[in-house]
């Protein structure tokens, strides 16, 4: 799909011009919002204090008194990688404060589906738990924490999903989305709120003395700090100044190569430098390949590798995820190429104009723990709301749904206004504005299709649905340069609201051609120049190109840096391609 290019034109503020910036990064960082320098400054000092968070305190109290008691702790995650980073975290931490007896218990999306339900209550109730910690779940599980209280055991809910109308009755809740809490930023990822958690609890146990009386050394918690990144970036939620000091931390310990082994297997096996890693390597490398167990497996595959205290075991951990990784990727393609299929049906697909206002797709057989990677795919298709279903089970008259959604429209809220407007639709949902899950009654699906485009339809009645890419603008031929690549690799971290600079422009096509059957490879010049740019773009259109009459295109493009065989070389990455 050919997106409208919009050029930011913000002008930096004149403190930020004269910070000693290079006049195309203090650009970039204008349009995204950056007015002053201290935007910019990214130290651990100026993260926003535990104590702002709502429930913090009350849980590292609750935590400090089950570690002065002995308890038995039960660490329930969830099955993505924020889920996975945030279990770890939970873990290693509270270990390393000295908790006797601490395990942790995923739920198989397959058996189980998502979040502290009452089955996995029962489940967990075998270990014999005195508190369970939800991280990156719960606070949904009104059925659960129920179900936990009525077997004697207290809950401790630590999440950052968006609540009901009702919150569950545990003993603290921590999230930054629950009413009333005053925390500046909402935008913390599950594997945040349990990093304050245990920041809050390593003061409360230092206040009450607890290292000094047991001869424990105080831990750092800054060595979790690469689990914190990976999870944030993964889960792809806003990268606001506070999550950007998390992310930037984390990933400098990478870069310094004080990364747990886990990590640093999962970056080489997937062929990356940690010394060189920035937050795209966590999103597009290692989450994946996390994510994959989740998706096909069992997380507790990812969680382990994240746990590996050598590397040895590390290596074979990832290994092992590669290889699902690996499958993930084949049952993938076979679904996209049905779910194209399918939207062919709905309208051609050379004509987004007339995809409905949100879009539902299903077919018995594909797999559930791959359709909320393919509504993503989907969704970048053609520019709409999309949710994917597969069925719950082999024998469940129920059907499981992964929904995404574009900039403007709330998917929960889309599901929730569904909800109340046709009561017993739903049997579940929950998540926030990008991403979401649903349950339902395989019969209701119809039903559902036509319910989803008509709130769609409301809740983007004065939205441009027009897909659109955004812009920093043109660069200066002396802009493509490899150190002001390097410049802007490492100005971020970048991620979501806070994107990578992106560039458009005019080149002369000196050459194409195909590689791994699907990338296009290019040399593109300058106008007006004899300069040659090396070029990719990723995953093209294969009926569209190679193009043999094209001789100008307009390509938007990031600039970057190719490693190969130790050498560094300035290359474009194209996000779209038109022949002109």
């Amino acid at each position: 799909m050919i997106r409208r290019v919009v050029r930011r034109a913000l002008a930096p503020s004149p403190e930020l011009a004269a910070g000693g910036l290079p006049p195309l990064l203090a650009r970039v960082y204008a349009n995204r919002g950056v007015r002053s320098a201290r935007d910019l400054q990214l130290s651990l000092h100026d993260l926003l204090p535990p104590e702002t968070l709502t429930g913090a305190d009350a849980a590292a109290c609750l935590l400090a008194d089950a570690l002065a008691t002995g308890q038995r702790l039960l660490v329930i995650g969830d099955f993505d990688a924020d889920g996975a980073t945030s279990t770890a975290l939970a873990l290693g931490a509270l270990r390393a404060m000295g908790a006797a007896e601490v395990d942790y218990l995923v739920p198989n999306r397959f058996e189980y589906g998502y979040g502290l339900t009452p089955e996995i209550v029962a489940l967990a109730a075998r270990r014999q738990p005195d508190l369970i910690i939800t991280v990156d779940n719960g606070i949904a599980s009104i059925d659960g924490v129920r179900a936990a209280r009525a077997q004697g055991i207290a809950t401790l809910v630590t999440d950052h999903h968006l609540a009901g109308e009702t919150l569950p009755a545990a003993e603290v809740i921590v999230n930054p989305n629950q009413p009333g809490c005053g925390f500046a930023s909402k935008a913390l990822a599950g594997v945040g709120v349990i990093f304050y958690v245990m920041l809050a609890l390593r003061a409360e146990l230092r206040r009450r003395g607890w290292f000094a009386q047991r001869a424990l050394q105080e831990p750092n918690l800054a060595e979790f700090l690469d689990l914190v990144a990976l999870g944030t970036v993964a889960d792809v939620v806003p990268l606001d100044r506070n999550n950007r000091i998390l992310v930037a931390a984390g990933l400098q310990r990478i870069r310094r190569g004080l990364a747990r082994p886990g990590l640093i297997a999962l970056l080489e096996v997937a062929g990356r430098n940690p010394a060189t890693t920035v937050a795209s390597d966590l999103g597009f490398t290692v989450g994946p390949r996390l994510n994959a167990a989740g998706r096909l497996d069992d997380m507790s595959v990812g969680i382990e590798c994240l746990l590996s205290p050598g590397r040895e075991r590390a290596a074979d951990y990832a290994a092992r995820l590669q290889r699902l990784n690996e499958e993930r990727r084949r049952i993938e393609h076979g679904m996209q190429e049905e779910a194209l299929a399918l939207l062919d049906q709905l309208a051609p697909l050379s004509d987004t104009d007339e995809v409905p206002a949100g879009v539902t797709l299903y077919e018995p057989g594909w797999h559930q723990g791959v359709i909320g990677i393919l509504a993503s795919r989907v969704k970048e298709r053609v520019h709409r709301p999309t949710v994917v279903f597969a069925d719950a089970g082999p024998d469940s008259d129920e059907l499981k749904g992964s929904a995404r959604s574009i900039q403007g429209i709330h998917v929960r809220d889309v599901l929730d206004a569904v909800a109340t407007r046709h009561p017993g639709l739903l049997n579940r949902f929950g998540g926030h504005a990008m991403a979401a899950g649903l349950t339902l009654p395989r019969a209701h699906y119809a039903a559902f299709a036509t319910a989803f485009v008509a709130e769609v339809e409301r809740h983007g009645r004065d939205l441009d649905l027009e897909a659109v890419l955004e812009s920093d603008g043109e660069l200066a031929p002396s802009d493509f340069d490899l150190a002001l690549a390097e410049s802007l690799r490492l100005g971020g971290p970048w991620g979501q609201h806070f994107p990578e600079p992106l560039f458009d422009g005019r080149f002369r096509l000196v050459q194409q051609r195909l590689v791994a059957g699907k990338h296009l490879k290019l040399v593109l010049g300058l106008p007006g120049s004899h300069e040659v740019l090396d070029a990719i773009a990723f995953n093209v259109d294969l009926e569209r190109w190679p193009d043999d009459e094209a001789q100008w295109v307009r390509a938007a493009y990031r600039l970057d840096v190719n490693e190969f065989r130790g050498r560094r070389s300035l290359q474009l990455v194209v996000e779209q391609l038109e022949a002109v």
